[in-house]
């Protein structure tokens, strides 16, 4: 089936998932062991990880494919993709946010296509217009191949939404491709009101698109220490000692992301526009906004009965019944050995609450 799927694709086109999260927004039903990426969040039989496999199999060969996760999710990554290789698969030792995972990435891909164009995009994100999101993606990569620019795709917002960046974009252009003048991360409402009443802010959805040589680059300007840390890896990547040098690569690195330490900062940024039914899947909010809900808007994914109660996300074991009264806008979710209650588009507190319970019960409820 892979080699059907991927007729036609170009051979330099790479894409890079990212898939080391812990997705601390998703807890309890997220673990520390098994986090959202790897679960069924949607409950159509393949994990969000899987899905977004699947999804750019359409756009470059399977082999051109990586995942960059954490150590200890080896064995879920090729459990759930038995068809990587171990090449494909990049193992971080520590966690330290997006930059050094691309840097690695990229650097990595260098070494075997100096001529590639690399797809970067995280792993747990919900596309339900896959021919648009292609159409999109293959206009980004037309456009970044061979120049000298990095692409970031961005989405039409329909609404003052608080949970996402915004960029900001330049209107002196009819082409699809637009410079971009300014990142804003996560305003308030009153700003992202004003951001969708300006007409030139769109969603950032964090999927970048670049020439490998262009980000290296790019590294090279901006984060030059990371950069000099991920060249010395040209003569260990796709060999025994690969591993070895990665974790002495990653005890040099500090902990920041792409966007701060390079987006931001570079003047050779520009946006692709598309609206092909995008979802961050970053919190249960998040989840309630795309899942079908009942006549009161509630989301029921549990053996429930629910009196008086709207706008809510029930989840719970099918043989436990959830009996709910009088609630508006609450998550209730039982996994596992936690029972959550608490406002669902309050996520900021989220962190608050895996702070409390780890230091409070212990990491084995996270």
């Amino acid at each position: 089936m892979g080699n059907e799927v991927n007729k036609g694709v170009d051979i330099n086109t790479f894409v890079v998932i990212m898939a080391g999260g812990i997705g601390s927004r998703f807890w309890p039903y997220s673990r520390n062991d098994n986090p959202k990426q790897f679960l069924d969040v949607l409950g159509i039989g393949m994990s969000l990880l899987q899905m977004t496999y699947h999804r750019f199999l359409k756009i470059c060969p399977a082999e051109n494919i990586y995942i960059v996760t954490n150590e200890t999710y080896e064995g879920l990554v090729s459990k759930q993709l038995p068809s990587l290789t171990k090449d494909q698969i990049l193992l971080e030792p520590v966690r330290r946010n997006t930059a050094p995972c691309i840097a690695y990435a990229c650097h990595k891909i260098a070494v075997k296509n100096p001529k590639a164009t690399v797809i970067i995009a995280p792993s747990d994100h919900a596309i339900f217009k896959e021919q648009e999101f292609n159409d999109a993606l293959k206009e980004a990569v037309y456009a970044a191949s061979g120049n000298d620019i990095l692409v970031t795709l961005g989405i039409e917002p329909n609404r003052p939404e608080t949970g996402y960046g915004y960029i900001q974009y330049h209107q002196d252009t009819l082409d699809p491709l637009k410079k971009v003048k300014t990142f804003t991360e996560k305003p308030q409402l009153d700003l992202a009101k004003k951001f969708l009443e300006s007409g030139d802010f769109v969603w950032n959805a964090g999927i970048f698109i670049w020439d490998v040589a262009s980000i290296v680059n790019a590294f090279t300007h901006h984060l030059p220490e990371m950069a000099e840390i991920f060249e010395e890896g040209k003569s260990h990547f796709y060999s025994d000692t690969e591993d070895d040098f990665i974790k002495r690569a990653y005890s040099q690195c500090k902990n920041i992301s792409i966007d701060y330490g390079i987006m931001e900062k570079a003047n050779n940024v520009f946006v692709i526009m598309g609206d092909f039914g995008w979802s961050d899947l970053g919190s249960w909010n998040s989840l309630h906004e795309i899942k079908e809900k009942d006549d009161s808007h509630n989301v029921v994914d549990a053996n429930a009965l629910v009196y008086d109660s709207k706008n809510c996300i029930i989840k719970g074991p099918k043989d436990k019944l959830i009996v709910l009264q009088g609630l508006e806008g609450y998550l209730v979710a039982e996994c596992d050995n936690v029972l959550l209650i608490c406002k669902k588009d309050e996520e900021v507190k989220f962190r608050q609450f895996s702070s409390d319970v780890k230091s409070k019960k212990g990491s084995e409820y996270l």
